[in-house]
């Protein structure tokens, strides 16, 4: 892996953490942050090693607590589109093709809770706490918040969150649809891993269809979606996957998946 100013990658088995690592800016999304982001993602896209990603922020503070809002300050409309236009972590953790967990281990608002969004699935420790405070600086979410909240919690929660700029603890955030599972604050590492590495024990060519067709869910009419997961449904027979699946059923054992 190469390596990054602003971030901390390393691999567990077939799990890799990427740790956010601005804990004295309680892991603020910079403009470098977000370049790296992009960059380790893409390589991790190539590794056939890693099945599963998890993104982290360093310390036990802070997932990532927003924007780096000194970087606003002068910024015009053209210039702030043009950095919001270019390489975007959102969009890359987004179209990512293997799964991502975000582990969500302190404060996560603004463009941190936007890249919690954007993960497949959001494990979170009971001390950590969700918003999207945009308002307060006279601003929206612009990193894909006000579209991937609405679609995860619906219409109405969505819109008092943004409206107000609350921030909320993990446990409503649980029970609104916003994260996955808590945990302990103690526990959270040990329990995310052993999520993410139960996961990495899949198919790597279902873990990718399956994927893509629970995305066209939220993204499309429901005769698109289901033609849609027909179709990745029947590309999965073309893989030694599928047989290894089918055969290890069939003989009562577990299955050893090559990602072929």
């Amino acid at each position: 892996m190469a390596s990054y100013e602003t971030l901390l990658v390393e691999r567990r088995g077939r799990v890799a953490v990427i740790t956010i690592n601005r804990p004295e800016k309680r892991n603020a999304l910079n403009i470098k942050t977000r370049e790296e982001g992009a960059a380790a993602l893409e390589e991790l896209r190539e590794d056939d090693a890693v099945r599963v990603v998890v993104i982290t922020g360093a310390g036990d503070k802070a997932f990532v607590a927003g924007a780096d809002i000194g970087e606003f300050k002068g910024r015009t409309a053209v210039s702030q589109r043009d950095v919001m236009t270019g390489r975007s972590l959102f969009t890359a953790v987004d179209t990512f093709p293997k799964p991502i967990v975000a582990m969500v281990n302190g404060f996560c608002l603004g463009g941190g809770c936007e890249l919690a969004l954007a993960c497949d699935l959001r494990i979170a420790s009971d001390r950590a706490s969700f918003g999207q405070p945009e308002i307060n600086l006279g601003i929206i979410p612009g990193g894909g918040g006000t579209q991937r909240l609405t679609r995860l919690v619906g219409e109405g929660k969505a819109m008092e969150l943004i409206l107000t700029g609350d921030i909320i603890d993990a446990q409503t955030a649980f029970q609104i649809g916003l994260v996955n599972m808590v945990f302990p604050a103690a526990e959270l590492e040990i329990k995310t891993l052993e999520l993410a590495s139960r996961i990495a024990e899949k198919s790597p060519i279902a873990l990718r269809m399956a994927k893509e067709a629970v995305k066209t869910a939220s993204r499309s009419n429901l005769d698109e979606g289901l033609r849609r997961e027909v179709d990745l449904f029947a590309l999965c027979f073309s893989s030694e996957d599928k047989d290894e699946g089918v055969t290890a059923f069939l003989e009562k054992r577990k299955p050893e998946f090559k990602g072929r």
